[in-house]
């Protein structure tokens, strides 16, 4: 439970820097390769599994654990999906500085710091093992 709170609010640190940074006037110079609707999905569900875990814990129904599962999944695809695109933009623009900041416009996603794509990325992997062998490898 707690790795997967850590993974949604790291997360959610890099769904503020990308809705600081997403400007639609824009998008025709330096569009977003993160849709919207893959983002925002990805955001929700994964809120979403989280209680639906919380819930889980509290009432021990294995249909919940199951549904957990799935949704984390689903999350875990999407968030492949994100980090594959965020690793294109990021190997295809430059670093942007201050000195460019105005001259050169990037993708939103490309001032995620990757230190924090690592972090959630590595909560991310440690929640789906965790929860995977919670539900598949223990007796109720």
């Amino acid at each position: 439970m707690f790795t997967w709170i850590a993974t949604v609010l790291v997360g959610l640190i890099l769904l503020v820097i990308w809705l600081m940074e997403y400007d639609s006037d824009f998008q025709s110079v330096a569009a977003t390769r993160l849709p919207v609707p893959v983002i925002s999905s990805h955001a929700l569900l994964g809120i979403v599994g989280l209680g639906a875990w919380g819930f889980y814990i509290t009432t021990d129904a294995d249909k919940l654990a199951l549904a957990s599962v799935v949704d984390l999944g689903i999350v875990a695809l999407l968030g492949l999906i994100m980090a594959a695109r965020w690793f294109q933009v990021y190997r295809a623009y430059s670093s942007p500085d201050a000195s460019q900041a105005g001259l050169v416009a990037v993708p939103p996603e490309r001032h995620f710091p990757r230190p924090v794509i690592v972090i959630h990325g590595a909560l991310a992997l440690t929640t789906l093992v965790l929860v995977a062998f919670t539900v598949f490898f223990t007796s109720s």
